[in-house]
């Protein structure tokens, strides 16, 4: 447009039209610096169009994921997909979910196969705007791949000797993809604030980039630990206990190869699936709680005779021992309550109760959500829902995750007495021995025979005291016995 406005006033004050834009500006516009005439010479910037490639991340579905497996893809490439559409199925460590897509567009490349896993926050597919971008996504994906299967190749060998930082191919690989979010383990974000180390500055070695903990203390400048075959053959007895605890995580955990026994002839070595990795992390993680536990003995014939008359509707008796529960929780808040740290803890608003549930290939905690403010009935409906969605592993996260005490009940297996392991970030779980008849002395002299169960409490012992468990279990046992407030 200036181009032709200067040739416009050059034809009107000469009768010729010129090219020139010294002499046309000179003849229409007053005289201006020459900074300022390049700068309206010069043409207007025209942005650049980008192809726009989103990124389809492995999400995360429950408070203690950390990775998911595929176990099926929804969609094949190529299909155009719509917003909302369910892409994907994810096992996590407590369900099988649909994940929806948030954009328009054809998915374009599936970076992660189906069966195969990936860590929270990593690229899975990539979804492309219009039929050109697709050869560029996959392309993309090609280097997704490559940046996943370079940590497990082994590094062709270096001349040089003295270098402790990783292989450059795997650096390289990493930084050509530009910037992109961060995935590392909470074990090694917790590393890396303890060091005081910049975790973005850390280049992880482990699956898609992640950092793990051995990355974020060789940036720290710490040394790795000493094989165990090196070690003293006998420990200093002043780290009796620390050792033990070592010990015990490094067992139960199974991450060191070296403490393994050699595998017995014609055994079967068979891969944790997500849920029971979940569960062993989670009963590995309790070691560190205090707890201390207590056992009461409830006399059960007036909730016998309450289930005779209510178990025809529906009602189970995990349900009556939940909502007796809730209602001595109601009583006793700090036995509801949690303690995150060691500076503080919480009263929970809601007493939830979570139930355990064995289900094929693990175990699971649906939770009755308000069981103090829903009549028996009411929670027998939600219960039998959530059981079917537990077993079809089509729970949603606040269905499993949001529990403030856990009741296991293994009387219906006969099972006199057992104990159970706090779960992590509740203060307390009991566990419901089956109820028989026994010879119990009455107030007149004369013995009698009534029903009796064993209930036993594990608490944390960190905000429970002795008293505080005592006395809930007294107004738990009173409930029990006399069952009329479980129907109000």
């Amino acid at each position: 447009m200036e181009a032709f406005y200067a040739t416009s006033s050059s034809f009107a004050a000469s009768g010729k039209p010129h090219l020139s834009f010294s002499s046309s500006l000179s003849s229409s516009l007053p005289a201006l610096p020459r900074h300022r005439l390049l700068r309206r010479r010069s043409p207007a910037r025209i942005p650049a169009v980008r192809a726009k490639i989103r990124e389809i991340i492995m999400p995360t579905l429950s408070s203690t994921m950390t990775e998911g497996k595929i176990v099926s893809w929804i969609k094949s490439e190529g299909d155009r997909l719509s917003k909302g559409d369910s892409v994907v199925v994810v096992e996590s460590d407590k369900a099988d979910m649909d994940v929806e897509i948030f954009y328009d567009g054809i998915l374009a490349a599936i970076v992660v196969p189906e069966g195969e896993s990936a860590p929270v926050g990593a690229p899975i597919g990539l979804l492309a705007e219009t039929d050109d971008e697709i050869a560029l996504a996959k392309a993309k994906a090609h280097d997704f791949s490559q940046s996943q299967s370079s940590p497990v190749s082994p590094p062709p060998p270096s001349p040089v000797v003295d270098a402790p930082a990783p292989s450059s191919p795997h650096v390289a690989s990493v930084q050509a993809e530009g910037p992109r979010k961060l995935v590392s383990t909470p074990h090694a974000k917790k590393l890396a604030k303890q060091h005081r180390v910049d975790i973005s500055t850390v280049v992880g070695t482990g699956p898609y980039g992640r950092i793990t903990p051995a990355d974020v203390e060789a940036a720290a400048g710490i040394q790795p630990k000493t094989p165990a075959s090196v070690a003293p053959s006998s420990p200093p007895p002043a780290s009796k206990g620390a050792g033990t605890a070592a010990s015990a995580e490094k067992s139960i955990s199974g991450f060191s190869a070296t403490s393994l026994p050699p595998p017995i002839p014609g055994s079967t070595v068979v891969t944790f699936t997500a849920m029971q990795a979940a569960v062993a992390k989670n009963m590995v993680g309790s070691l560190s709680v205090p707890t201390f536990r207590v056992g009461y003995p409830v006399i059960t014939n007036g909730l016998d005779a309450l289930y005779e008359k209510v178990k025809s509707k529906g009602v189970t008796m995990t349900v009556l021992l939940a909502k007796a529960a809730s209602l001595a929780l109601a009583q006793h808040p700090v036995v509801n309550a949690c303690c995150k740290d060691e500076k503080n803890f919480s009263y929970n608003s809601s007493i939830n109760i979570a139930i355990a549930v064995a289900i094929d290939g693990g175990l699971i905690t649906p939770v009755l959500q308000d069981a103090d403010k829903l009549d028996i009935y009411l929670l027998s409906q939600k219960w039998k829902e959530l059981v079917k969605k537990a077993r079809s592993k089509q729970l949603q996260p606040d269905e499993y995750n949001s529990g403030t005490f856990t009741l296991s009940n293994l009387g219906m297996f006969g099972v006199d007495r057992f104990d159970a392991i706090l779960p992590p970030g509740q203060g307390a779980i009991m566990a419901v021995g089956a109820s028989k008849p026994t010879v119990v002395p009455g107030a007149d002299g004369f013995f009698t025979i009534k029903n009796k169960m064993m209930v036993n409490v594990t608490a944390d012992h960190r905000i429970i005291y002795g008293a505080d468990l005592a006395a809930f279990l007294q107004t738990f046992s009173k409930i029990i016995e006399n069952p009329d407030s479980l129907t109000l």
